[in-house]
């Protein structure tokens, strides 16, 4: 196994969001005394909305949005920056401040404040990334194609950010290429009508 893989999750999967919360609950920590928990998969496969879910079935776990920390400029360049401002502190049991990306004056803002937490959610588009995976305890997927969730995105954005996601959509594709997070998931998640089904990642059947 690569010794950045987060530790597999025991079988079968968890049928639920609140059995999966639980079994979060009762891995060993990863960052200090934080379960850090990544959310990855294409922009547009509804990363923000499980994690939301997640968190709640959790009782209301922090998640940091990835978003929060990219930039125009520096779409996946934001390693250093979530290790200085948010791993290192967590690993000492300290309160995490971080600045947030105003994606609209396109200058960072306001402050966060996060508190090390038993679990933390990391969601956003390459939080399962090599570099990140040393400290997860575990990393979920969303089971979405690429091209449906590129196109969910541009629907959701709207016709003003084509531009923004014709430049995103290589970006993510080089990202990937380079640097996949998809065959190191514990889990993958699909969204049906009813709820979220999750299914035995590649890293626990490899």
């Amino acid at each position: 196994m690569d010794p950045a893989t987060p530790t597999p999750l025991s079988a079968p999967p968890p049928a639920s969001l609140d059995a999966l919360a639980r079994r979060l609950r009762a891995l060993p920590p990863s960052c200090g005394p934080v379960r850090l928990v990544a959310v990855d998969g294409h922009a547009g496969s509804g990363k923000s909305t499980f994690a939301g879910r997640l968190s709640a079935a959790l009782g209301g776990a922090p998640v940091v949005h990835l978003d929060d920390l990219a930039t125009h400029d520096e779409m996946f360049a934001w390693t250093d920056r979530f290790h200085e401002q948010v791993l290192t502190p967590l690993s000492l049991g300290r309160t995490a401040r971080y600045r947030t990306y105003d994606w609209v004056r396109r200058r960072f803002a306001r402050q966060e404040e996060l508190r090390p937490a038993p679990v933390v959610l990391v969601e956003g588009v390459g939080a399962g990334r090599r570099a990140l995976r040393p400290h997860l305890a575990c990393l979920l997927w969303l089971e979405v194609p690429e091209h449906t969730s590129w196109e969910r995105g541009r629907r959701r954005d709207g016709a003003d950010l084509t531009g923004f996601w014709d430049g995103w959509t290589e970006a993510e594709r080089l990202h990937f290429a380079a640097d996949p997070s998809r065959p190191y998931a514990n889990l993958l998640v699909q969204q049906r009508n009813e709820g979220y089904v999750m299914l035995t990642g590649p890293v626990a059947t490899a």
